[in-house]
């Protein structure tokens, strides 16, 4: 199947291999990565890029049309630690770099979006447990403001345009290969790096703190699977729950010591705690499974056992 996909953001946790499993499922030519700084190597010397600010719209829609772009995976984003200290920077980029997108689709120039949404668009008074795909929401943080405003406009824009947009709610995601984004969650991924280098982490959540989490591998093929899916067969067209485990700090550190009998955790919740605090301990994501098949395939041992592996090397 003949495909021109353009990934904004690529440069980020996400993007980054996000980029590379499309180029090696589709060819690296017809990915077109772009971000607003140059990425790793292996992402610049594999396809093409393009320096691109995903908030400027002419020049976004010059890229579209040199390349003949007809997807688009819109994945930059000011995620939700780094959104709290610059606000109007976060809503500016997060909200601004959607229209953008939504707008693309509505004109025709594009046949197909994905943009990721959060479990950050829910609140302190979401059900934790088992958290429904429709339910109370309220959420506290500039980032969850910003992706359940986006979650509407994209709902919106398939209602009213026919947009075909698609969006999956990320927990937190787990990987070795890119460097965390200022992410509330990043906690386990600096856990892993830490204990391979001082054998002892210091995080910034309390013990006992459950949320869902997801290894990347797993987060990258629900992204590409629900691309994939049949378009007759979506019923949410604002945002899909996405699940895979839960999990604490002290249990990740527990499958830690299974690999490094000595390593140590202490806890120092910082600013970080409250916005944990208002994001559901599990996620029932019974509607993505029913709809498109998805599965996880990754729980948190061999999530552990890849991360140390692969941070060895």
């Amino acid at each position: 199947m003949d495909k021109s996909i353009l990934i904004l953001g690529a440069c980020g946790q996400i993007g980054t291999e996000l980029t590379m499993v499309l180029r090696q499922k589709y060819g690296n030519d017809v990915v077109v990565a772009s971000d607003i700084r140059e990425g790793s190597g292996p992402l610049m010397e594999s396809g093409p890029f393009e320096l691109l600010d995903a908030t400027n719209y002419e020049a976004i829609e010059d890229v579209v049309m040199h390349y003949e772009i007809q997807e688009v995976y819109l994945m930059a984003a000011m995620l939700s630690a780094t959104a709290e200290k610059f606000p109007m920077r976060a809503w500016n980029l997060n909200m601004n770099s959607l229209f953008n997108i939504l707008n693309l689709g509505k004109d025709k120039k594009i046949d197909k979006i994905f943009w990721p949404s959060s479990i950050a668009v829910f609140g302190p008074n979401t059900p934790k447990e088992h958290t429904p795909q429709h339910t109370l929401m309220e959420p506290s943080t500039v980032y969850g403001i910003s992706k359940q405003s986006g979650e509407r406009w994209c709902e919106y824009y398939s209602k009213k345009f026919g947009v075909d947009v698609r969006s999956l709610r990320y927990p937190g995601l787990i990987s070795w290969k890119t460097s965390p984004g200022g992410g509330t969650t990043d906690y386990a991924v600096e856990i892993y790096h830490k204990a391979l280098e001082e054998k002892a982490y210091n995080c910034f959540l309390s013990e006992g703190t459950k949320l869902p989490m997801m290894y990347m591998d797993d987060a990258i093929r629900a992204t590409i699977s629900l691309m994939d899916a049949n378009a007759g067969n979506l019923t949410v067209r604002s945002s899909y729950n996405l699940g895979a485990i839960s999990c604490t700090p002290s249990e990740i550190a527990q499958s830690i010591t299974s690999h490094i009998p000595d390593f140590e955790i202490s806890y120092e919740p910082d600013f970080r705690q409250q916005i944990a605090d208002s994001w559901p301990s599990s996620i029932d994501d019974s509607m993505a499974r029913e709809d498109w098949g998805w599965k996880p395939t990754f729980d948190l041992n061999r999530i552990t056992s890849e991360m140390l592996e692969n941070l060895k090397k």
